[in-house]
Parts: C-alpha cells; sequence; structure tokens
C-alpha cells in the first residue's frame, strides 16, 4: 500500500479489526519512510450480474430501478426505510452469490416478489399485479385466494384468520 503523505511505495499493518458487521476489514497503517499512520479499508468487491431484459437487451443491474419498484409497491404501506434497505440489500446478495455473470430479469422479478410477500401482503400484490400483468380482477383474486391459503409468517395473519376472529366476537 502507498503511503498518502509521501507516497512510498511499502506500509506496514499496526492492527486490523472486521467492521460493518464483518463485511470490511479496517487496518491501522504506518509507513515505513515517513512513520506516518493512517487507516484503510478492505473489501470484497463483488460485481453485480448483467440483466438478460425479456426482450433479449442486456443492461447493467440498476440497484435504483430495483429500489424504484420497492418503494412504489410499498406506497403508504406501514414499512420502515431501514427494512426497505434490508429487502434491498438481500436481493442484492442473493444475485450476487449466484455467482451468474447474466441473469434474467424475470429471476429478479421473483427475488423480489417473495421478499415482498414477506414483509407486506399488499405491496406483494401490488408488485404482482403489475409483474405478472393482470387482465382482470379474477387473477387479482386468484392471487389473493392463493396468497391467503399461505400459512402466516412471523405470527401475521392471513384474512381468513381475522374473518374467523371477528365471527366469534
Amino acid at each position: 500500500m502507498r503511503c498518502p503523505f509521501c507516497s512510498f511505495e511499502d506500509t506496514k499493518v499496526i492492527d486490523s479489526r472486521l467492521v460493518a458487521e464483518g463485511g470490511q476489514v479496517r487496518r491501522r497503517r504506518e509507513c515505513l519512510s515517513c512513520s506516518e499512520r493512517f487507516t484503510t479499508y478492505e473489501a470484497a468487491e463483488l460485481l453485480m450480474p448483467r440483466i438478460i431484459k425479456q426482450n433479449g437487451s442486456h443492461e447493467p443491474f440498476n440497484e435504483a430501478k430495483m429500489r424504484s419498484g420497492l418503494m412504489r409497491a410499498l406506497e403508504k404501506r406501514p414499512v420502515s426505510l431501514e427494512k426497505i434497505d434490508a429487502v434491498a440489500s438481500q436481493i442484492e446478495h442473493e444475485l450476487q452469490a449466484t455467482g451468474e455473470r447474466e441473469i434474467s430479469s424475470l429471476v429478479i422479478g421473483e427475488l423480489v416478489m417473495n421478499q415482498l410477500k414477506l414483509l407486506d401482503q399488499v405491496a406483494y400484490v401490488r408488485f404482482a399485479s403489475v409483474y405478472r400483468d393482470f387482465k382482470d380482477l379474477n387473477e387479482f383474486r386468484d392471487e389473493i385466494d392463493r396468497l391467503a391459503k399461505e400459512p402466516a409468517e412471523d405470527g401475521e395473519s392471513t384474512a381468513d384468520d381475522e374473518r374467523s376472529t371477528d365471527s366469534v366476537s
């Protein structure tokens, strides 16, 4: 590592620590020439795969575009920005973990829908309606029925659970 003060090409590491939940290494270094000390951060550089669109074209992965789709689906829903950031990071991590250089936009859509299904079911149905290009109310109804039949996650209640509770009162 080159010294930022005198440009000498050799430094020694004095201290190393994990930071950012283990995602980075913080290193204290000392220049062997001028004895100045400085800090560097080291992180793995993982490339995002290129996206193969449905029309066959290729484009770089666009995090802002994915987040925009998440935000539209979650508009006016009681979901914090922290949770949205966590979902976006999870999707990006899953894409990187594939190790693929190119990946279909359909795979990304499915990853987004899976995360939305766990996060907010209304947002999931909103996203699915656009992503799967619902043509009429019956397609909405079918998707909602399919969602209601799945076991509830994290103590969330399904629409059927709420209806049965109301009839008992």
